[in-house]
């Protein structure tokens, strides 16, 4: 029987939620189209630092509250001087934001995006940052910082962008700051599916569904391999990584389980161990 949704409360900009095995991860400013401030930044940089040594929470599932994903970088506070912060790697506020980035990828969980309305800048990144997109019928996207006198190159773009759609694509939608839209994520395959706004979280349940039939250490593993593996040094290295990840695995009791729940022709019973 599946629990229902145990909420953690210390958060004021965003809502963590769990249920069972999986966190429902939801940016909660909507009156500002849930821009980054300083303190959302110090509350994904919390949430996401501390999933690394979490073995409750098997998969993330990031979306966003109101009319938008994340419409980027709060402009206003910006601005005014209110997000600067005098570390994040001597770098300051920039560091600061890039760390959550880096921990969205460093964390063992897959994380499932549910876009709608405006995925911009920052917020456009936390899409990327992600391992499975999905988009309601509404998004727009874009790498809004070359439209306010920065760099497009920033919080992962540049890296994550060329490899999901091409360098082309990317240098496209880079170097003009355009929008591209759900219909045309889809086609250059920078989203896996798109649905209704209000289908998002039914369309994420399938893969939840699925996911969650695998084994613990075989999860992780693998996003963990892929990572690797893009920015592999050739063949052999990947290789060497994937024999590396299957010996863990094999060694497990739920390696075990799920060979002999195959024989069995059953579900395997995972206990994580």
């Amino acid at each position: 029987m599946t629990r229902q949704l145990a909420p953690i409360d210390h958060f004021e900009t965003i809502q963590v939620e769990r249920r069972d095995q999986v966190d429902w991860l939801t940016l909660n400013r909507p009156e500002s189209l849930n821009a980054i401030n300083t303190l959302m930044v110090t509350e994904l940089r919390e949430y996401y630092g501390g999933l690394t040594e979490n073995d409750s929470t098997r998969i993330v599932v990031m979306r966003g509250s109101g009319r938008a994903f994340c419409a980027g970088l709060d402009i206003k506070q910006s601005t005014s001087g209110e997000l600067e912060r005098p570390f994040g790697g001597g770098m300051g506020f920039q560091g600061y934001l890039a760390d959550v980035y880096l921990a969205m990828r460093r964390c063992p969980q897959p994380i499932i995006s549910l876009l709608h309305g405006p995925a911009c800048g920052g917020g456009f990144a936390f899409a990327l940052a992600s391992d499975i997109r999905i988009a309601g019928e509404s998004t727009r996207m874009n790498a809004a910082f070359i439209r306010i006198g920065l760099s497009a190159c920033d919080m992962g773009t540049s890296y994550f962008l060329p490899r999901l759609v091409g360098t082309s694509v990317a240098s496209e939608l880079m170097l003009t700051g355009r929008f591209i839209n759900a219909q045309r994520a889809l086609a250059t395959g920078l989203v896996s599916e798109v649905v209704a706004d209000d289908a998002l979280a039914a369309a994420a349940q399938s893969y939840l569904d699925e996911m969650l039939t695998t084994s613990p250490m075989g999860l992780r593993l693998t996003k963990e391999g892929l990572n690797m593996s893009i920015d592999a040094g050739g063949l052999e290295a990947a290789i060497a990584m994937e024999n590396r990840n299957q010996v863990l695995c094999s060694r497990t009791q739920d390696a075990k389980e799920g060979m002999q729940a195959f024989l069995e022709k059953r579900a395997p019973v995972y206990t994580g161990q």
